[in-house]
């Protein structure tokens, strides 16, 4: 049984932000993967619930004339891993979800939860912030756009007042466009657990002078908030595409990161992990950017082959197996 002051379900977001001014002490349920689990422990015992689940709004993925990608907030992780224009234009964030716990999570939890809970272990997080997403926010004063670094404020605390509602992950066009990414997460199981550490890195090469030209690189659990490496960056970018790139990236951030000691690793333990997956993860997204950049230079008719079998598999999988593991990868 829960202690639930109340429970009340919002079918459009102006609902969604009056129900939370009208009941102030309520907290947002979409998933429910966090919030329940936090009422059972006695930790929000006797809140309110204000459910936006079936806001059909969010539930969506929009592709805007300007090229901007909308990701509803409601979108489950399963759903986004599987989506046409997740896997054509963002496959790293499906990736990255599709990380999230085991398939009964990944079938409920949210991305925007995801990212409201606050946590540096999210798997959405660090993608979210290499890809550079805004976040839409509605309320009360009307609709304001948040960068992911000013939205975290530290462990389990993020920019978002009572009243308002996470509607949308913006993808902007020129952040994707021409990028590839991967993710990485390590951690004690290939499933059912939180990362150790983790690391994503969306990238772009110039595959005439066969240089990085540019590079966004992110850990979860090296900081208090997820992490961007800017000196790492700066110094990758146009470095040869060649073997010494992946010691060199290793060796530049770990001398970058901030992790912490704690039962499940040490801080030495997570500099020397984090080194490690950062040059897994460059080469990686490397060998994806160069894949993509070789069917660009073939030509249209190419591309558009490519897009029709990525939309295919996407349908196929959903219909078939919406909770797969793909893309589940160790790290030793």
């Amino acid at each position: 049984m829960y202690d639930l002051e109340g429970y009340w379900e919002a079918g459009t977001v102006e609902e969604a932000v009056q129900l939370l001014e009208d009941h102030p002490a309520a907290k947002i349920i979409c998933g429910g993967s966090d919030v329940l689990i936090k009422i059972r422990e006695g930790k929000l015992a006797g809140t309110g619930l204000v459910s936006i689940r079936g806001i059909p709004l969010l539930q969506k993925v929009t592709l805007k004339e300007n090229g901007d990608l909308y990701i509803g907030a409601a979108m489950t992780f399963s759903h986004l891993t599987s989506h046409p224009l997740i896997r054509r234009l963002v496959p790293v964030l499906g990736e990255a979800v599709d990380q999230v716990g085991g398939p009964q999570v990944r079938n409920i939890g949210t991305i925007g939860g995801n990212i409201c809970n606050g946590a540096v272990s999210a798997d959405s997080a660090p993608t979210v912030f290499s890809l550079e997403c805004r976040l839409r926010i509605e309320g009360k004063a009307g609709v304001r756009f948040s960068d992911m670094k000013s939205f975290y404020l530290g462990p389990g605390r993020v920019n978002l007042a009572q009243g308002e509602v996470l509607t949308h992950i913006v993808v902007p066009r020129e952040k994707y466009e021409g990028y590839a990414g991967h993710y990485i997460k390590y951690s004690m199981r290939n499933a059912m657990d939180i990362a150790t550490l983790s690391c994503s890195t969306v990238c772009k090469i110039d595959l005439k002078k066969n240089v990085l030209e540019d590079v966004k690189m992110t850990f979860g659990v090296a900081a208090a908030v997820p992490l961007r490496v800017p000196k790492t960056e700066e110094a990758l970018k146009g470095q040869p595409l060649r073997e010494e790139l992946y010691g060199l990236a290793a060796g530049l951030v770990r001398q970058e990161i901030n992790p912490r000691d704690s039962w499940r690793a040490s801080r030495a333990f997570r500099l020397q992990i984090g080194g490690e997956i950062a040059a897994r993860s460059l080469r990686e997204a490397v060998l994806r950017a160069r894949a993509q950049e070789e069917v660009r230079l073939r030509g249209p008719k190419q591309q558009e082959k490519v897009q029709i079998e990525a939309e295919q598999t996407g349908q196929q999988q959903e219909i078939m197996q919406p909770e797969s593991d793909q893309h589940r990868k160790e790290v030793r």
